[in-house]
């Protein structure tokens, strides 16, 4: 199991300035942030830290975008009495941003691993490195179960190929599933050598990894990221 380490506060100097060349707004609450990469290279998964020039408030994010794109995106949701995240919302194109990294190693390169069979299990905006993941690597085989509350949280779920995503709500029951992720979890039948990564929330990641391992599947074939 991996959990990120706490980031230290970045020294300024560390920091290079990107420009913000959009802003998806997919909730009230919810929105991605489209920033110019500047070749910055990075792999699916990592993150990198956000501050708004002039400011020591700061924040990490998962890479959202895939390794091949052009652009840098993340994902963020605002947490109303937040430092950061009201600010970053009121950005727009043409501002810009201060970013360090990348950093991280819930990395998903798919010829590291013995099976190409993958489960991915988010819950908010824990999809983040699995939008990455797939971005990057559309042709392999994987399934992801990504649990909100209500449908309308569905972030972007039409850039994932349908048959492959899962939907779980349990604030409506206009998903695919009513319920938690861990819920529908017990209904799986999985084959032994999936390979299985989970980013979310803790108390998500450790009912699931006690389901996983109930149903067979070894430690080593879990990799973890606590998200909030």
């Amino acid at each position: 199991m991996y959990f990120c380490p706490l980031i230290q506060q970045t020294k300024t100097e560390d920091l290079k300035k990107y420009t913000i060349t959009a802003v998806r707004h997919l909730t009230e609450s919810t929105f991605v942030l489209q920033l110019e990469r500047n070749g910055l290279p990075f792999q699916t998964g990592q993150f990198v830290i956000l501050r708004r020039p002039g400011t020591i408030d700061q924040r990490e994010y998962t890479v959202y975008s895939g390794e091949q794109e052009d652009v840098l995106e993340v994902l963020v949701r605002e947490v109303s009495d937040g430092k950061v995240t009201p600010e970053l919302k009121k950005l727009q194109p043409g501002e810009e941003m201060e970013v360090d990294g990348p950093f991280g190693f819930f990395r998903f390169q798919p010829t590291m691993f013995p099976t190409q069979k993958f489960l991915f299990v988010a819950t908010g905006t824990g999809i983040s490195p699995f939008h990455s993941f797939v971005k990057t690597y559309p042709e392999h085989d994987y399934r992801l179960i990504h649990g909100v509350r209500y449908s309308e949280e569905a972030y972007e779920h039409n850039h994932f190929e349908k048959d492959k995503i899962t939907l779980c709500t349990t604030g409506d029951k206009n998903g695919d599933f009513n319920g938690r992720v861990t819920d529908y979890l017990f209904t799986l039948k999985l084959d032994t050598d999936t390979q299985c990564f989970l980013c979310g929330n803790s108390e998500m990641i450790h009912e699931a990894f006690d389901i996983l391992t109930g149903k067979g599947i070894p430690v080593q074939n879990i990799y973890t990221e606590v998200y909030f």
